[in-house]
């Protein structure tokens, strides 16, 4: 019998005499155990009784399925292997009345959502009447501007901002960047392989990830690759590393009053010493563009500048941003350059990406606060609670996924595809308040990949941990670092 039900049986006189003393402890055990035991039981005891003679109790609409404190949920209820994930998991799928779970997240009450038509509903059709804002997670400091933690007008205003800079014709304009970083990732991983050596995956494609994003975002030719110790790389590295399980995020767990506070006095979730170098840094950039230096560069900083000008000037020839505007090293790869479209019709790498993203959702958790009393489908979800609708449940829900355990592009063939749920299916989110940045960051794992597999194969070697096992806490991670062969196409061909 699962542990997360309540079975009566497990305490009969006869099962009582199978049961370890050591492994139920309610009340501790030897001569430190808790002294009021026996009191506290009497109470109980007498109460239930009390009232099981008077009164009959049954179950409603507004009786939680679940009850269950998370202790620091936010790095949490990420792998299969957390515990507070697998009794989620278990809940939601036991096919309940009410496919929903009811527990707190520190001191924070959520209410976890795995029904496909609510899902529709607090993502897409309620998002900006009910459900617009995220819940506030710590001190941002001045992150709290930004598009993620951003909340009501703010957040519309920063979106609408930002939307026109993925277009797919904006992203077109951007690829020759992607393909430059592409280039320095083929150089850098050719020189490892070359050396026979096993190579730590993460070392050269975390480098990769981070030459693109710094570039297209900010204006300026990064190579972290080959100059780890460059200021902008040492704090874009800072900026992104956050501890889920540090002592301040404990504290705001328990005591989440206490996050006006922190932001008051500048105490921040994020390294503010990071956050400062680029105020600073975009602030330089932003100022030689309104000079008219690095005119034409296709980048999303240049998107937000155009968008703070009040007068809209007519297009000419002279801001036609397509390749030739581009220094020509952006556009040079050892092979055939990959070309927007050509890497849009790649079905099968397509097909592959969908079905690791199906596996290794990079959140844990999609959530939505509730910005007033609502009832949906039956559900009473009361204002101030947090609605979390966790991808990996639905991603590895047998009953929506055939053996949802085995990797299986075919999955996501453009025949199957159409038979999919697109709420049951939430790499990116949904609905106005998706990831933004999707299309971006799809491309540069295509390009990533379609560049790597143009050059090497790729084997397992005795580093290579099989089957993967997965961290619990924070974004999803491996637990040991994913450790390969590389081998150049030419030597393999042989």
């Amino acid at each position: 019998m699962h542990s997360s039900l309540l079975f009566a049986n497990r305490f009969s006189k006869e099962n009582k005499e199978t049961l370890d003393p050591y492994i139920y402890l309610p009340f501790g055990a030897g001569p430190r155990n808790c002294i009021g035991m026996r009191f506290a039981l009497l109470v109980l005891k007498v109460a239930i009784v009390v009232l099981l003679q008077k009164y009959s109790f049954q179950s409603c609409r507004e009786t939680p399925v679940l009850f269950c404190f998370i202790d620091m949920g936010s790095g949490l209820m990420v792998s299969s292997k957390s515990w507070a994930f697998q009794d989620l998991h278990h809940t939601l799928s036991l096919g309940l009345p009410w496919p929903i779970a009811r527990f707190y997240d520190g001191r924070v009450a959520q209410i976890g959502v795995t029904d496909p038509d609510i899902i529709k509903m607090v993502l897409v059709k309620e998002c900006y009447s009910v459900f617009t804002n995220r819940r506030t997670f710590g001190p941002t400091g001045k992150m709290e501007k930004g598009v993620f933690f951003a909340q009501e007008e703010q957040w519309k205003r920063i979106r609408t901002v930002l939307t026109p800079a993925f277009t797919s014709g904006k992203l077109k304009e951007m690829l020759p960047i992607v393909q430059h970083c592409a280039k320095n990732l083929i150089t850098c991983l050719l020189e490892k392989a070359e050396k026979g050596e096993p190579v730590e995956i993460k070392e050269v494609i975390g480098p990769y990830s981070m030459d693109v994003a710094t570039s297209s975002s900010f204006g300026v030719s990064m190579d972290s690759m080959n100059n780890p110790q460059d200021p902008f790389v040492k704090e874009a590295k800072k900026l992104v590393t956050i501890n889920f399980m540090s002592p301040l995020n404990t504290v705001i767990c328990i005591f989440p009053w206490l996050i006006p506070i922190l932001n008051k006095i500048n105490v921040s979730m994020f390294d503010t010493d990071a956050v400062e170098y680029f105020s600073k840094a975009i602030l330089k950039i932003k100022a030689k563009r309104e000079q008219g230096h690095e005119k034409g560069r296709v980048d999303f900083l240049g998107v937000m500048i155009e968008s703070q000008k009040t007068e809209a000037k007519p297009k000419s020839n002279d801001t036609d941003h397509t390749y030739k505007d581009i220094p020509k090293f952006y556009i040079s790869l050892q092979k055939a350059p990959l070309v927007y479209d050509t890497i849009m019709q790649m079905e099968y790498l397509d097909m592959a990406i969908s079905e690791i993203l199906r596996m290794y959702p990079i959140g844990g958790r999609i959530e939505r606060l509730c910005k007033k009393d609502i009832e949906i489908n039956g559900i009473t979800i009361p204002k101030g609670v947090t609605v979390m609708i966790p991808p990996h449940v639905l991603h590895f829900d047998p009953e929506i996924w055939e053996e949802p355990e085995e990797f299986r592009p075919e999955r996501f063939s453009k025949e199957n595809k159409e038979n999919i749920n697109p709420y049951t299916y939430l790499p990116f989110g949904a609905g106005p308040r998706n990831c933004i940045g999707m299309r971006f960051a799809l491309l540069i794992l295509k390009a990533g990949m379609a560049s790597l597999l143009q050059n090497f194969t790729f084997r397992p070697c005795k580093e290579t941990q099989i089957p993967l096992e997965m961290s619990p806490t924070g974004i999803v991670t491996p637990k040991k670092p994913i450790i390969l062969k590389v081998v150049p196409r030419a030597s393999s061909a042989e």
